[in-house]
């Protein structure tokens, strides 16, 4: 048990000396900057309760009084426990960090620039906003955090509060992230009805039902690849290039041509935009005869890793 715990020690010592730490820490905190001032300058002034913990820390704070920010660090700590047992340890050690500055980020826009100062009444309803009107904010909001989820959810991580549950849904019940953000979203907008009059509560709603809708969208692009079917005389060149330049695996098949009844082999291979782009150049400037299409892939599970990680695994494989 000692050992275990010294080998994980040094891992941990060693995984803080590494570039893919410091270059996660600093999208983290990035995104999380960017997060709360969504919420500070998009939802606080106006009550527009969105269907995050965020928006619930607001219906709290305007009920029983007290700081925002501590509001969304109290609740954030309680889903971070679920997040341990449900989830994982990795999910959960990076969502731990982002979870718990929210809460002060949050407090830290409010002392360089209140909101105050930049809202003005909206001319129907009174109610403070920063564009004028609640639509605005709506858009502005949705905007902003659904591409800080989605940036996020591509290192294994999480803005804190309603991404656990999202994510808790999206494993055990395997609905798409955007759909379990809109899920757990709708119950918390109901919350609104202790605050909010029936209409900011649709708005709420709505704002939640696209924020899942934009967030699907953003997590597709951010994971999004290429499906490469090459038909080629030349496919024993290209399998080559493919495999020792792109270290990328590739499937070969046995195809007949329906017009000229000719076999030929097709290959088939899995590319990222820029491996895809660097295999068109090659093919060009090799002037290589073939049938290509490419098709886009918006999810890989299994073996997949990134072309630097699977030139690292042959070289080890090489030296073994």
């Amino acid at each position: 048990m000692k050992e275990k715990l010294k080998e994980s020690i040094i891992d941990f010592v060693h995984y803080l000396g590494t570039f893919k730490f410091w270059k996660e820490l600093i999208i983290m905190t990035l995104g999380m900057m960017v997060t709360a001032a969504a919420v500070y300058y998009f939802l606080v002034p106006s009550k527009l309760i969105i269907g995050t913990i965020s928006g619930l820390s607001i219906v709290l704070c305007n009920i029983f009084g007290g700081s925002l920010g501590t509001w969304i660090m109290g609740i954030n700590i309680v889903l971070l426990i679920l997040a341990f047992l449900l989830i994982g340890n990795e999910f959960g050690a990076k969502t731990v960090y982002t979870a718990l500055i929210l809460g002060p980020l949050t407090d830290f826009w409010d002392w360089i620039y209140p909101w105050q100062g930049i809202a003005s009444a909206n001319p129907v309803t009174g109610t403070p906003s920063v564009m004028g009107d609640p639509w605005f904010d709506l858009c502005c909001f949705v905007l902003l955090l659904s591409a800080s989820q989605a940036l996020m959810f591509s290192i294994n991580a999480s803005t804190g509060g309603l991404d656990i549950l999202a994510k808790i849904v999206n494993k055990y019940l395997h609905f798409d992230i955007g759909t379990s953000v809109s899920i757990a979203g709708a119950i918390i907008c109901c919350t609104a009805f202790f605050i909010n009059p029936f209409r900011m509560v649709i708005i709420g709603l709505i704002g939640t039902w696209i924020n899942g809708l934009v967030v699907d969208y953003f997590t597709a692009a951010l994971g999004k690849r290429k499906r490469v079917c090459i038909v080629s005389k030349e496919h024993e060149r290209v399998r080559e290039f493919i495999v020792n330049h792109l270290h990328r695996g590739c499937t070969l098949y046995e195809v007949i041509g329906g017009y000229s009844g000719e076999k030929s082999i097709e290959l088939e291979v899995l590319l990222g935009n820029e491996e895809f782009s660097e295999l068109l150049a090659w093919m060009k400037q090799e002037n290589i005869n073939a049938f290509s299409t490419a098709s886009n892939v918006s999810e890989v599970y299994g073996l997949w890793f990134s072309g630097k990680k699977r030139k690292q695994l042959e070289e080890e494989l090489h030296h073994r």
